[in-house]
């Protein structure tokens, strides 16, 4: 049975706001359509963003320490939930929370290979050795595959952060959690340096905007899913900043233009939601603090966050 997760944590991102996006997504549906989260069975997680108003330091992985606590508990709910025979579907804050989600569905399946499709402006594959902001929301692939990339590292953690690190990649005392190869990404499109070496090293293929446009969305999706078929399960991760800014709106920590329209996003989306491998979807990254257009990004999102658990229902 499905189960609606939320996560408000938001100490991984660097602007504040994004614990707000599942009560922007949620409102968004009392408004648009009153009955639609009636009866349905929910859970909220624990977060820690009261260290939002604590100094940190850690400042390569900032409020790492925190952080651990929640993807501890995180992972716990996520194993939990996966034995108890859910199917989690997470409206998250920050893009951080990914990493304990992989942790959860894992630990609930350590001995199975799980295929990630990774709908986002970004590849998250930096760590504490090569961040060059030090927010985690940019670290939970590179936490997953357990590759540190240190031949890229711009500067050594303290001991505190390096502890903490090590902890969230064994997390469940599995690690890695993911192979490379098991990874796709869709939209990625503003990386960094240190990124583009894993994503060269690992061959992580990425269809772009404009090659998934080329394809149809129905098109990338099968193609994905054939790609992933040695997989056991598949987790499709859907941040927000996928989509263009300039088509939706700014409602998200790190918006990228020329990214996919909420119509190729949802028709992709659901299109990967129907395999019949899928353990978990997550949505994240919605903004209302930053939105400059009322609550478009959290509308735009409830739209694409019910379609899709329309689709896994009607499966």
């Amino acid at each position: 049975m499905l189960k609606i997760i939320i996560q408000e944590s938001e100490i991984g991102a660097g602007t504040r706001g994004s614990s707000l996006g599942p009560d922007a997504v949620i409102l968004a549906g009392a408004k648009q359509s009153p009955n639609f989260f009636e009866g349905r069975t929910w859970e909220v997680l624990e977060n820690r963003n009261d260290h939002l108003l604590i100094p940190t330091d850690t400042k390569r992985a900032i409020r790492i320490k925190p952080m651990l606590e929640v993807w501890e508990k995180h992972a716990q709910s996520i194993r939990k939930n996966i034995i108890d025979g859910h199917l989690p579907v997470l409206l998250s804050a920050d893009h951080a929370s990914a990493g304990a989600t992989i942790a959860g569905i894992k630990m609930a399946n350590p001995d199975k290979r799980i295929g990630v499709v990774w709908i986002d402006a970004h590849a998250d594959l930096h760590s504490p050795f090569t961040s060059p902001s030090g927010n985690i929301h940019g670290m939970p692939l590179a936490c997953s595959i357990a590759d540190d990339n240190n031949d890229f590292g711009r500067e050594l953690p303290s001991d505190a952060t390096i502890m903490a690190w090590d902890k969230m990649k064994t997390l469940g005392k599995i690690s890695p959690k993911i192979a490379p190869s098991d990874i796709r990404f869709v939209a990625v499109r503003d990386t960094e340096m240190e990124e583009n070496h894993l994503i060269e090293k690992h061959a992580i293929q990425n269809y772009t905007v404009s090659a998934a446009r080329r394809m149809s969305m129905s098109s990338v999706a099968s193609e994905i899913l054939n790609g992933l078929q040695t997989c056991d399960l598949i987790y499709v991760s859907f941040d927000v900043d996928s989509m263009d800014p300039d088509v939706v709106s700014y409602g998200t920590g790190t918006p990228v233009k020329d990214g996919l329209t909420p119509s190729e996003a949802s028709e992709l989306i659901n299109a990967l939601l129907l395999d019949p491998k899928l353990c978990c979807f997550e949505m994240v990254e919605v903004n209302p603090l930053l939105d400059n257009k009322c609550n478009t990004m959290g509308e735009t999102a409830y739209e694409i966050f019910a379609s899709a658990i329309e689709t896994i229902e009607s499966k």
